[in-house]
């Protein structure tokens, strides 16, 4: 059986009377992908927030790599790597410096020029991070998260705002970077993005979970209720078409 890497249980968190989070429960195992996915205000950034220990929960446990959130806070964040958002970069600075800068936080010596390696920028090296491209900026956030050589990542809508190619490369980095053994949770509004990375996904809406399970089992229940759609699904779709006429190889704008 699959070892939990991270466990949530009965997790609520209050805001001024109001539950933000209603008690939800839920295991990651190691090696997978696992989405969180919801509307806007549905309780699933605050939920991650609070495992990668930025914000404190009113009541229930969770524990990552066995480390218990209340008693071992420093152990998780020794273990995790967060996406940052492009506020979190000093704008002065080239990816070879910020890498620096970012293990001497961890209290690690990082090989720069091989972590840019991974994420295809060390041609970039010298780059400051304002003048990257969306799709250069995302998997140099990527790329942060592994600095500390991390059991767990947290990617935060990766992709959103990059081109259909732009996208799916980062898609194929992400599946390479679970593949080395990283477990991977994730966020993200695009449902074919849910369906092609994770291995399981759990939707949450109001505070609470409404469905987890793999993306096949939760389309074929959904089919198997009687849903039909409207339109017959082609083969291929808009973006497919897209992708095949512009190739699909890492361009750089």
């Amino acid at each position: 059986m699959a070892t939990p890497i991270i466990s949530v249980k009965d997790l609520v968190k209050n805001y001024d009377g109001f539950m933000a989070v209603k008690g939800i429960s839920f295991d990651v195992y190691e090696g997978e992908i696992f989405g969180l996915l919801g509307p806007n205000g549905a309780g699933k950034s605050t939920t991650l927030e609070i495992i990668e220990t930025l914000r404190k929960k009113t009541s229930g446990t969770v524990a990552v790599s066995g480390f218990d959130l209340d008693k071992n806070p420093d152990n998780i964040k020794n273990v995790i790597g967060v996406q940052l958002q492009a506020s979190g970069y000093y704008p002065g600075l080239n990816l070879l410096q910020l890498v620096e800068l970012f293990g001497g936080l961890y209290n690690r010596t990082v090989d720069g020029m091989e972590l840019l390696k991974t994420v295809n920028l060390e041609e970039k090296a010298k780059a400051k991070f304002k003048d990257l491209s969306g799709g250069q900026k995302q998997r140099f956030s990527v790329a942060t998260t592994l600095i500390n050589k991390p059991r767990v990542i947290f990617l935060d809508e990766p992709t959103t705002g990059l081109d259909p190619q732009a996208r799916r490369n980062l898609w194929e980095l992400i599946r390479k970077i679970n593949a080395e053994g990283t477990t991977i949770i994730i966020t993200t509004h695009y449902m074919d993005e849910a369906e092609y990375l994770c291995n399981r996904i759990a939707i949450v809406d109001s505070g609470e979970i409404v469905a987890m399970d793999t993306p096949d089992n939760l389309i074929d229940h959904l089919v198997a209720s009687g849903f039909e759609r409207s339109k017959q699904v082609k083969k291929a779709n808009l973006e497919d078409v897209f992708i095949q006429l512009t190739g699909k190889n890492l361009r750089e704008d």
